[in-house]
């Protein structure tokens, strides 16, 4: 194969995207990183900063060859700066409209041989690559979060993905360090097909009073050996994807099993949406957090 990835471009400088940036510079890949927002693209570098150091601190990374990986990365707000890239990795906020937006942007300045990769966790590949001028050229790569740490990486084929897109982004997620599972382009794909649902029924078990948030909780760490409890973990997915998730479920598929619960459409309304405002199913304002049910 003689197409050759050098330069990797980011949609997106937040958990996802900031991840993404992190795993490519890390493996040798010059990196742009884009957001919409300048004080945020400036944030996504400093968290990529602040996250490499934890790794030094573990004795996984070294302070030479983190000083490295950092000096791959650039972030800006320009679509422009993506003109010089083989492959955009979009990684921004789970909804349709916004990433077809981005997708529009997008292929005005990229060059014809490029690709491009959506890291959606539950929105058509087909769809998405049908809104580009590319969809051959265009595949699902679904990373888990925290990017950094996780080993799974879903690839998603739509109809129209070329053999060759998907090889070459197979290989590269060997190349990051990652372990790729096939998923067909069916709503949620693999992870956050089984994932979202048993968080959604966790959030029915607090709604129909069978447990409060610390015994739903405990029950799944202790009983499933699960390191995080279902309502602690969807906190730190984010109640507003937990619930687009559910809404991708639920009308792709057409079935009950997925509707979304009344609880957790309430919160997402509060924007209670879990530790990224400060409070969820936890309250995190203060030094550990509390249960608000």
């Amino acid at each position: 194969m003689s197409f050759e990835i050098k330069k990797i471009g980011v949609v997106g400088s937040g958990q996802m995207g900031n991840g993404i940036a992190h795993v490519c510079a890390k493996a040798g890949y010059d990196v742009f990183m884009l957001d919409s927002n300048a004080d945020a693209a400036k944030d996504g570098l400093v968290k990529i900063d602040h996250n490499m150091e934890r790794e030094v601190s573990r004795g996984q990374f070294d302070a030479a060859a983190k000083a490295k990986a950092l000096a791959r990365i650039t972030a800006g707000t320009n679509y422009k700066d993506f003109k010089d890239c083989q492959l955009v990795i979009e990684a921004a906020t789970e909804d349709e409209t916004i990433k077809k937006a981005i997708l529009t942007e997008l292929v005005a300045v990229l060059p014809a041989d490029a690709l491009i990769a959506s890291n959606t966790s539950s929105i058509s590949i087909t769809r998405l690559g049908a809104h580009t001028d590319r969809p051959g050229k265009f595949v699902g790569m679904h990373f888990m979060n925290p990017v950094p740490r996780m080993e799974l990486v879903e690839i998603i084929r739509g109809i129209a993905t070329d053999e060759d897109t998907y090889a070459i982004i197979r290989e590269l997620a060997v190349k990051l360090g990652k372990t790729p599972v096939n998923a067909e382009d069916f709503p949620a794909f693999i992870v956050n097909r089984i994932l979202l649902p048993m968080i959604n029924e966790a959030i029915y078990t607090l709604y129909e009073g069978v447990g409060s948030v610390v015994s739903i909780d405990t029950a799944m760490k202790l009983g499933t050996h699960h390191p995080m409890g279902p309502l602690e973990l969807a906190d730190f997915i984010g109640l507003d994807t937990c619930l687009a998730v559910m809404h991708v479920l639920h009308e792709g598929l057409a079935d009950t099993k997925y509707r979304p619960c009344p609880l957790l459409v309430k919160y997402v309304e509060a924007g209670w949406l879990g530790r990224k405002s400060g409070r969820g199913f936890y309250d995190y304002s203060g030094d550990e957090p509390v249960p608000t049910r």
